[in-house]
């Protein structure tokens, strides 16, 4: 005798359809967390050595000329926009964990975004002004 296979899984038949587990995706949220930690770690290094080498007690023009230059300016906007996209995704992972209610989590999640989207752009326009 055959059974239903619907009976035999807790998944929904939409869950089934589309092909998403419990987690509705969790999976790319969490490989993009590796992918730009892996990214930070190089940019950070660089940043900090530029940081240290180049930039420390140098004057204003100095380090507008630093920025000025492609290379460090490309450098910098990457640095700048992997980095809020990692604070940002940490952050959700946080209100999703410890937020109690659905409401506190959507808010939350809502806020943390636009908060690092004005922050994310505020530091590339910043860059751009300075770069070019």
């Amino acid at each position: 005798m055959a059974q239903n296979p619907a009976v035999n899984t807790l998944r929904s038949p939409l869950g089934r359809v589309r092909g998403l587990g419990s987690a509705k995706g969790g999976t790319h949220h969490w490989f993009m967390q590796r992918v730009t930690s892996v990214a930070l770690l190089p940019l950070t290094i660089w940043f900090a050595c530029s940081a240290v080498f180049t930039l420390a007690g140098a004057s204003y023009e100095v380090a507008a000329q630093w920025v000025a230059q492609p290379w460090n300016a490309v450098l910098l906007l990457a640095l700048v926009i992997a980095t809020f996209h990692h604070v940002a995704a940490g952050l959700q992972v946080v209100i999703e964990d410890y937020s109690t209610t659905e409401a506190g989590k959507l808010v939350g999640i809502l806020l943390v975004k636009a908060i690092c989207w004005l922050l994310a752009l505020a530091s590339v326009l910043a860059v751009l002004r300075v770069a070019i």
